[in-house]
């Protein structure tokens, strides 16, 4: 039987993901990973002068700073951070409905980024890898958004949505980049990423 090339060139390494997100977790149980889930709190803050990318990959290094003195020299650690980025601006997580309601309103009938970067940390290198991807939303109804947020409180997402999620599947027109990017992780960059080391 063929082993899982990935799972192949990991042998010797102690996979860490550094995230409690339960959709990231589900990509690496998806790509045959073994690996160990030690999410660990930092507070989301960054450089007002940062922009779009700039800004995920800070936070995603930020996030792999707590581990920095417990890595074992087979620890490999893995953390991310989505963006949404529109029109220069960043569209963080939505802490109310209302405001989500304002994102959504705001995103309704036009294109933005997801930015989502990836930091591979050891205790000898460190690596960040982004991905952007480009969505489009159809106009969406008050009635929508409302039924959208009411069914899924999407309150731990960017941008106030998930794309594998009702408005997703009745909302997006148009996407050009990775999908899974969308959701939370560019599982293609961290396979190629992985496969490099």
């Amino acid at each position: 039987m063929t082993e899982n090339p990935l799972k192949q060139k990991l042998q010797g390494y102690h996979l860490i993901l550094g995230s409690g997100s339960p959709r990231r977790k589900r990509f690496f149980e998806d790509l045959g990973l073994e690996f160990e889930v030690r999410p660990k709190s930092v507070d989301e803050i960054y450089p007002t002068h940062l922009q779009g990318q700039e800004i995920s990959e800070y936070l995603a290094q930020l996030k792999a700073e707590p581990f920095k003195q417990e890595l074992r020299p087979q620890d490999l650690v893995v953390t991310s951070d989505t963006v949404v980025w529109y029109q220069g601006q960043s569209l963080a997580k939505a802490e109310t409905p209302e405001e989500a309601f304002q994102m959504l309103r705001t995103l309704s009938e036009d294109w933005h980024e997801v930015i989502t970067s990836v930091c591979f940390k050891t205790h000898s290198f460190q690596k960040v890898a982004s991905a952007i991807t480009m969505v489009k939303f159809k106009e969406f109804s008050d009635a929508e958004i409302n039924f959208y947020i009411e069914q899924c409180q999407p309150f731990d997402k960017a941008g106030a949505y998930g794309i594998q999620e009702w408005i997703g599947m009745i909302g997006i027109s148009e996407i050009k980049g990775s999908y899974t990017n969308v959701v939370g992780l560019p599982t293609h960059l961290v396979y190629e990423t992985l496969m490099s080391l």
